[in-house]
């Protein structure tokens, strides 16, 4: 039996079908190697082109961005009087980034808020004396008029203005301030590595929790468990992640039947001058939670738990010290990611122990908290390593020699955030709650 060789284009398919399995199977296992032979055809002849012209292979990378779903990631529309609401997807920094913007547009034309105002005041008056009759009324309508002459004069807004007759009148377009653009979308294509910018913080938010963003100097740190809780193990190994902590375990005596609520174990803890409450709670003898109070009055933040690893089971472990870790907050955009990076931020002391070189990674990706824990090192670059490039895709100036090298400590989990409560426990009310339909959109997330 003689075959024939088959020429494909790309896309194309055999003119010929056979009711013969045999045949179908042969006829589709030739078609499927012509098709591979045209794409590699095409791969190659591409690279030859881009080797003659690297500008071709640059444009074509700068056109092939990866549609992700952090960058179709989109926000919500913002409405000044609910800015600050917790409840809002909005990109702080964005909206943060526009009003200076805004800001430094105004100032380049010359006409402050305070001038803004003045002017307007002095339009309003203008427009009081026109109605009138009188010389008077005269006289006063023309010194308005010098006046606002003369304000105008200190700033390069007077273009806006058209003398006619002695006489200003005000263009349609005069001190008309455009609104700031709606952030739809995100805009950074690494958004989900970047680091958190706590400055921005919405002053509704700080009104709200004057204590929360005003980290401590030395954070103290109480965990417990659930009552007669069994995961004694991991609530003692977030007393080697959490500086300055301690595990006590929480039972109920077998003949007493009282036991202590978390409002009083809150006060006691707070008189002790603790400055955060930890609950580790458990399902079927395992973390599934973590119950975090800011003390002494709330807010308190629930949490769930996926993939606890505990760090002796991950492969190239180490040990960790005493030292106090550096803290990187990554990707928390929204007001409520904001206020959840602050919470973290009281956990840890602000000036870390560098010597240790340790460091406590929680970055957030679609909602979904990493908790990491590791230990770095300098070393000098391999032969066989690449050059570091940025967000650019260009190469890193000032590390071309240098590499790190990291060791993971653990534990290793991840959080997601499931509810937010004003101050102690559900019966001080809610400020924010995951609902099922918030996940319904793909593209929009709430820290």
């Amino acid at each position: 039996m003689t075959t024939s060789k088959i020429s494909l284009s790309s896309g194309s398919k055999l003119p010929y079908k056979s009711k013969n399995k045999e045949r179908q199977r042969s006829f589709h296992l030739r078609e499927k190697k012509a098709k591979e032979s045209v794409k590699r055809d095409e791969r190659f002849r591409r690279k030859r082109e881009e080797d003659k012209d690297p500008r071709i292979r640059v444009d074509r990378r700068a056109r092939n961005i990866p549609a992700t779903l952090d960058r179709k990631r989109v926000w919500d529309e913002r409405d000044d009087a609910e800015g600050d609401k917790i409840g809002l997807s909005i990109d702080v920094e964005r909206v943060k980034r526009l009003k200076t913007e805004l800001n430094e547009s105004r100032q380049s034309d010359g006409l402050t808020e305070a001038k803004l105002n003045q002017v307007g005041a002095l339009l309003c008056k203008l427009g009081d004396l026109e109605d009138r009759d009188g010389e008077d009324d005269a006289c006063e309508s023309q010194s308005e008029e010098d006046d606002l002459a003369s304000l105008l004069n200190e700033s390069d807004g007077g273009d806006h203005l058209q003398e006619d007759d002695g006489a200003i009148k005000r263009t349609p377009d005069a001190f008309a301030m455009p609104p700031p653009p709606v952030p739809n979308r995100a805009t950074s294509p690494t958004a989900s590595t970047t680091s958190t910018n706590l400055s921005l913080v919405p002053e509704a938010l700080a009104a709200k929790f004057p204590t929360l963003f005003k980290p401590p100097e030395l954070p103290k740190v109480l965990i417990t468990t659930s009552l007669n809780g069994t995961v004694h193990n991991e609530a003692s190994l977030l007393t080697t992640l959490f500086p300055n902590s301690n595990y006590v375990p929480r039972t109920r005596h077998r003949y007493n039947a009282h036991h202590f609520s978390l409002r009083e174990i809150a006060t006691f803890a707070s008189n002790r001058q603790y400055t955060t409450l930890i609950v580790v709670n458990e399902d079927q003898k395992r973390p599934s939670g973590l119950t975090v109070i800011h003390l002494p009055g709330g807010p308190t933040f629930h949490f769930s738990i996926n993939s606890w690893i505990e760090g002796k089971k991950l492969p190239g472990h180490g040990n960790p010290t005493n030292h106090y870790p550096e803290l990187i907050l990554n990707n928390f955009r929204t007001p409520l990611g904001l206020l959840t990076a602050h919470l973290f931020r009281t956990m840890f002391p602000p000036q870390p122990e560098l010597q240790g070189r340790q460091v406590v990674t929680l970055h957030n990706q679609r909602d979904y908290i990493f908790v990491r824990r590791h230990r770095y090192v300098f070393r000098d670059k391999r032969p066989t390593e690449k050059a570091i490039v940025g967000t650019d895709g260009k190469s890193i100036t000032g590390v071309e020699e240098i590499r790190t090298g990291l060791q993971e400590l653990g534990p290793r989990f991840t959080l997601k955030l499931r509810r937010v409560d004003r101050g102690i426990q559900r019966a001080s009310g809610q400020e924010w709650e995951w609902k099922a339909g918030m996940e319904k959109e793909r593209t929009k997330f709430q820290l």
